[in-house]
This record gives C-alpha cells, sequence and structure tokens, in this order.
C-alpha cells in the first residue's frame, strides 16, 4: 500500500502457473475426500469394538478364578462348564476384538517394523493360547482376564488417539466452495442467462452484481467496482477496478456492477493453482514416529528374549518340569505388554486436544503438533494475523495549529462518514463521533469535501495537493510516507491544516507474542504481499528478526520451503486462502480462525481467537505435552524392571514369584500413574 490517492491501485498483474488437467484435480479432490471417509471409517470401527468387547469382558472377569479370589467370590457363580463359557467368551473378544492387532502385526512385520501392534498381538495370542490349553487339559492358569481387558484398553486407546487426530482435511473440498455455482453470462442479443461455471470459455463475458463473488480469472471490460480480494491474496483493503483490470476467480465484487471477460477457467485458474499447491504440500509433508511405537519395539524384542531365555533356564538350567517353565514364560510375556503403554500416549493426545479446545486452541494433526516444541522459525502472515487487516488511523499531525489532534479527525471523519471508500471508513471508525454535513461531493479520485460547522472542509490526497500546486514540507510527513502509510491530507476553507496516517492496525498482542518467541530462541518472521516500507515499518514496530514483502500468494509456499532448506524447522501462522499451500508445506501450519475456511482446513492447528499469542500457547503446549508422553511412557514401562525378572523367577530362591495377581496389581498401579499424570496437563500463558 503506498500513499498515493484514492485510486492508488495498479490493475492486478495476471498470476500465472502450470495448467493441470481438470479431470485430473477432480480425481484428486475426490480421492483426497475417500481418504477422509475411509479415516472417519476407522474410527468408527474401533469404537464398536471397544464397545462390544467390553460388554463381553464383564462376564469373562467374573467366571475368571483369579478375580473371583480377588473380589472374594469364589465358587458364588461356578457351575458345570463354566471354563467353556469362558473360553468361548474370550475367543469372541480375541478375534472380534482383537482383529485389528492381529491384522497390525502381519503388517508390521512385512514393513520389518515391530511396533506397537506386535507386541499387543503377542501379548493376547500367548495368553489365549495358554489359556485355551488350560481349559482343554494343561496344567497351570488361565489368563483370559488379561487377554479380555488388555484388548479393551488398547481399543480404547487407538479410538482416543485416532478420534484425537480425525481431522482429515476439507481444504480442497473448501477452495471449491469460493467459486459461485453459476455465472450471469452475457448472450450476444445482448440478454443474460445464468450458466453453470464448466460452460464458461475463454472469451466469454459475464455480469457481477455487487456483493457477489467473481466466477472466473479475468478482466473487467465494462463498469467500475472494488473487490475484495482478502481471502485469496491476503491485501487488506478492497481493490478498485476499471476497465481493463485483472480480477480473480472467488473475490467478492464491492459496490459496482462489472462485466468480465473470462480469461482462465478450470485448471488454468489460480484457485485451481493454489488448491494444486495445497494438494502436492500436503502429500509431501513427512510425519513423525510415534514414540509409543519405539518403546514397544524395544519390549517386543525384551518379551520374546526373555521369554525364551526364561523358558530355556527353567527347562535346561533349573531342570524344572515343562508346566512350570511354560507358565512362567507366558507370565513374562504377557506382563511385557502393560495396559499402561496403551493408554500412555493416547491419554496425553487426548488430553492435550481437550485442554487446548478450552484455550481456543484446536489441534488438528497430531504428529504436527508433536513437532511443534521443535520449531525453529515462526512466519506470520501480516494481514489478518500480526495486523488486524482493517485500516485504522495511526497518526494525526496538525499543520497551523488551530486545532488539535482529535478535532481535526473529527472533521476529516464528518466528510468521510458520507463515503463508502476503504480509507474514508478508516477515519471514520478511528474518530469518537462526528459533526453534521452540508453539501457533500466526492472529488473524483482525489478525496471528497462538504460543509461542517461553516467551515469548507476537504479530504484529499497527495494528487490533489499536486494538482493545485499546494506546497507542503513537513519532515513528519516524508516520515510516514516512507513507512508506507497512506496519507490523506486535510484542507479547511482551502488552508492546508493537517495530514491523517492511516495503515493496517498492527494487534497489541503481537509484539508480546514476538517477544515471548523469542525468550523461546524462536526466529521470529513475516511475509506479506504488501510493498517494502509497510512491511518494514510492521517489522521494525514488533520487534521481527526477518521479513519478506511483495510476496505474490503462489509464491508463500516457496519461501517457506527457503527457510526449511537453511536446516529450520517452520511454523506458520495465517489466515487467507493464498496462506493455505504455505500452511501446508509448513512443518506447523497454523491458521488464524476468523479467517478463511480454507486455511483453517488446510491447518495442523486452528487459533479461535485469532490472538497471535496463542501461537506462542501452542508451541509451549506441545513441549508440554511431549515431557507428559515421555514421563507416562517411563510410567508404563519402568515397572517392567521389577515385574519382568521377578516374572522370570530371579528371586525363586529366596521365596518369591511373581504371580499373575501381583502382576495385575503392578499393571494396576502403573495405568492409574499414567492416567493422573496426564491430567495434570495445562496450557502455559
Amino acid at each position: 500500500m503506498n500513499n498515493n490517492d484514492h485510486a492508488r491501485h495498479e490493475p492486478m498483474q495476471e498470476h500465472s502457473g502450470i495448467a493441470h488437467n481438470q479431470h485430473k484435480s477432480h480425481d484428486k479432490m475426490a480421492s483426497h475426500g475417500d481418504h477422509g471417509s475411509q479415516h472417519a471409517m476407522m474410527v468408527a470401527d474401533f469404537r464398536r469394538r471397544f464397545w462390544v468387547s467390553l460388554v463381553i469382558s464383564i462376564p469373562i472377569l467374573l467366571l475368571s478364578p483369579l478375580i473371583q479370589r480377588f473380589l472374594g467370590i469364589e465358587g458364588a457363580i461356578a457351575f458345570s462348564g463354566d471354563s467353556y463359557v469362558l473360553f468361548a467368551l474370550s475367543s469372541a473378544v480375541f478375534f472380534y476384538g482383537g482383529w485389528p492387532f492381529l491384522k497390525g502385526i502381519i503388517d508390521e512385520l512385512k514393513k520389518k517394523s515391530p511396533g506397537m501392534m506386535t507386541l499387543i498381538a503377542l501379548a493376547i495370542t500367548v495368553a489365549y493360547v495358554y489359556s485355551s490349553a488350560v481349559v482343554f487339559g494343561l496344567s497351570g492358569s488361565v489368563f483370559f482376564w488379561e487377554l479380555a481387558t488388555l484388548i479393551d484398553v488398547m481399543l480404547l486407546g487407538h479410538w482416543l488417539e485416532m478420534r484425537s487426530i480425525m481431522a482429515a482435511s476439507s481444504a480442497l473440498e473448501e477452495l471449491a466452495r469460493l467459486m459461485p455455482s453459476e455465472a450471469h453470462k452475457r448472450m450476444p442479443d445482448g440478454s443474460t442467462k445464468d450458466v453453470p461455471l464448466d460452460e464458461l470459455e475463454r472469451g466469454d463475458r459475464v455480469l457481477v452484481k455487487p456483493g457477489e463473488k467473481i466466477p472466473a480469472d479475468g478482466k473487467v471490460t465494462e463498469g467500475e467496482t472494488s473487490v475484495n480480494e482478502a481471502m485469496l491474496t491476503g491485501e487488506s483493503t478492497p481493490v478498485p477496478k476499471q476497465a481493463e483490470a485483472a480480477v480473480i476467480g472467488g473475490s467478492v465484487n464491492g459496490e459496482g456492477s462489472i462485466t468480465v471477460e473470462v480469461q482462465k477457467t478450470g485448471a488454468d485458474s489460480y484457485l485451481s493453482q493454489i488448491t494444486e499447491l495445497v494438494r502436492s504440500a500436503q502429500e509431501s509433508k513427512s510425519s513423525t514416529q510415534n514414540l509409543a511405537d519405539r518403546a514397544a519395539m524395544w519390549l517386543t524384542i525384551i518379551a520374546i528374549s526373555v521369554g525364551l531365555v526364561t523358558l530355556f533356564v527353567w527347562l535346561g538350567v533349573a531342570g524344572s518340569e515343562f508346566v512350570f517353565a511354560l507358565s512362567r514364560m507366558v507370565t513374562v510375556m504377557v506382563i511385557t505388554c502393560p495396559h499402561a503403554l496403551g493408554l500412555a500416549i493416547p491419554l496425553v493426545v487426548s488430553v492435550s486436544t481437550s485442554v487446548s479446545a478450552k484455550a481456543g486452541l484446536l489441534i488438528k494433526n497430531r504428529d504436527s503438533f508433536e513437532h511443534a516444541r521443535k520449531v525453529q522459525a515462526i512466519l506470520f502472515d501480516k494481514t489478518g494475523t500480526l495486523t488486524r487487516g482493517e485500516f485504522g488511523v495511526t497518526d494525526i499531525i496538525t499543520l497551523n495549529g488551530k486545532m488539535d489532534d482529535d478535532e481535526l479527525l473529527k472533521y476529516a471523519a464528518s466528510v468521510e462518514a458520507h463515503s463508502e471508500h476503504p480509507i474514508a471508513k478508516g477515519i471514520v471508525f478511528s474518530a469518537k463521533d462526528t459533526f453534521p454535513v452540508d453539501g457533500f461531493k466526492s472529488i473524483s479520485g482525489k478525496g471528497a469535501q462538504g460543509k461542517v460547522n461553516g467551515k469548507e472542509i476537504k479530504t484529499v490526497s497527495p494528487g490533489y495537493l499536486k494538482e493545485n500546486n499546494i506546497e507542503l514540507n513537513d519532515d513528519r510527513i516524508e516520515k510516514l510516507s516512507a513507512q508506507g502509510k497512506t496519507v490523506i491530507y486535510v484542507l479547511i476553507d482551502g488552508e492546508l491544516s493537517g495530514a491523517i496516517a492511516l495503515a493496517d492496525i498492527i494487534r497489541e498482542e503481537s509484539r508480546e507474542a514476538i517477544a515471548q518467541l523469542k525468550e523461546m530462541g524462536i526466529r521470529c518472521m513475516m511475509i506479506t504481499g504488501d510493498n517494502k516500507l509497510v512491511a518494514k515499518w510492521v517489522a521494525d514496530e514488533i520487534g521481527l528478526d526477518e521479513y519478506f514483502a511483495e510476496v505474490l500468494p503462489d509464491k508463500k509456499a516457496e519461501k517457506v520451503r527457503e527457510i526449511q532448506s537453511r536446516g529450520l524447522i517452520v511454523a506458520m501462522t495465517g489466515d487467507g486462502v493464498n496462506d493455505a499451500p504455505a500452511l501446508a508445506q509448513a512443518d506447523v501450519g497454523i491458521a488464524i480462525g476468523a479467517g478463511t475456511d480454507v486455511a483453517v482446513a488446510t491447518a495442523d492447528v486452528v487459533l479461535v481467537r485469532s490472538n497471535p499469542l496463542d501461537a506462542v500457547s501452542i508451541i509451549k503446549l506441545s513441549r508440554a505435552t511431549y515431557k507428559k508422553m515421555l514421563q507416562n511412557l517411563g510410567w508404563a514401562t519402568g515397572y517392567n524392571v521389577i515385574a519382568i525378572p521377578l516374572a522370570a523367577g530371579v528371586a525363586y530362591s529366596a521365596g518369591i514369584v511373581l504371580d499373575p495377581a501381583a502382576g495385575a496389581a503392578l499393571m494396576a498401579l502403573s495405568t492409574i500413574i499414567v492416567a493422573i499424570n496426564a491430567r495434570f496437563l495445562r496450557v502455559e500463558k
């Protein structure tokens, strides 16, 4: 934005890009939707399996001898054939509830990457096979209750985890919704016909009425108006358009009717190219490895190794009976898979999602959210993020000493109150009240005038001063112009009485947010389509480390890649469609919730309050969440240090052998500690 007259914008240059096949684009959008529905189906499947298995687990617990002894009801519900009923119910839980894990072990082993699925499947299979053998004659104790509760807890953990990260991005669909469904096509006979967008061709002319969305990229052939392109370009004020000016499909027409000649449609359009950038950036984003899977891989190795060593030692060294040695091995392998491990990560994820939502921080992508703890650089979009995205008065300068700042502003606002121009609205918005005006007239392209309290008031552009040879030499005003601010001059009865500078208003929270981020060792940057003067002024005002100005919307993602190429982990914060590819490209995409649906849909995290300080809170929460995860994994796996050796029988000579009941007590204690610890997670301010 510069400080020329009201009609200060040049026609926007055409946006260039590689055209893509339209049919292929539709296929990609459909594929994107299919992925989202498949994810939702998986969540529903885990939820259904959990509830069914939980219901069946109740009679399994009541029929298990160990649980009966623990509850003091041994023999109270015993009946002939109860062990076979227990076997049948446990088989149902094993094959139905355990199916995702049995299938998962195959997938993990194929990838040669054993993880949580392998550990769970190994534990439930050993427990099921051994317990079934006991039912049909082998001497020993059944582990059906352990099998059922383990499957229940793991299903619950996976359900909580998947539900918390189920935010299948609807970015491509939201982009499509920016376009109107029909266009008013000008026919050869001069009439107008409403046609679907896919019937428009290059060279067609369409009528766009006030308040309507422009249906295609093109140029204005008739009429004058201003167009709100904020959703697409991030430009903070409506852009004047007249004959030969370029317009973008999806932007909103202002106060005048215009006729537009279609130049680009379908895959060639600017919006379609943005869509393709979002899609490609989303596909290229890598995900972080799950901490629990790494822990599970090591526990799997430990379970198998210690289990086999236990069997070998008791058989070959101690000379024990096979049944006793087998019982020790099974106990080791079952205990090695603690229930707490299945909840260690999901519980923290669920709590952090809930806690953050109450604080207005919506986590959509868990992998990227966890990655936020490593962020080294954060890139803010200017308009609507660090600034409010609306014009406001920043400076008032009086020149002849006849009135103070507030009075000068009030006189100017009184005249501008009758204008619909964005600059006029900014002046009126900043004034507390206005005077009545007589004889209001618009000075074409140069300002406005009217009689206020008997005085002839004019609010004019620098161009008006130049045309009327009104000289002005004031260092204060030159400084404002050097900052890229828009300057309007006030003439009272023909005498130049003052100047009013306007700019996109900086949010009050921006300075504090930048200061806190710097304290955390994070490099703070800004990206904007505005000119270098405006960008430098904002950067200096809030203390940024670096800024990028005059960046075309379709080049923002390239800037993110450029910063990433320095070896930095980058977070991007923005609110417009033009920010969507950059949000998707960044390691962590943070959308301002008051922005466009597509920015919100593309981001990993959404800030409901449009407050830059919330970006700080997200990074702090990510660090706190990771810390809780490590603590929970420590509790969930740490008890194995005691439980595994005792289960293997290392203290057998001292008369200490960890039986399943004691193992269950340790398991329960570990699970309780994990659950309580997760609840202490809080959002730091």
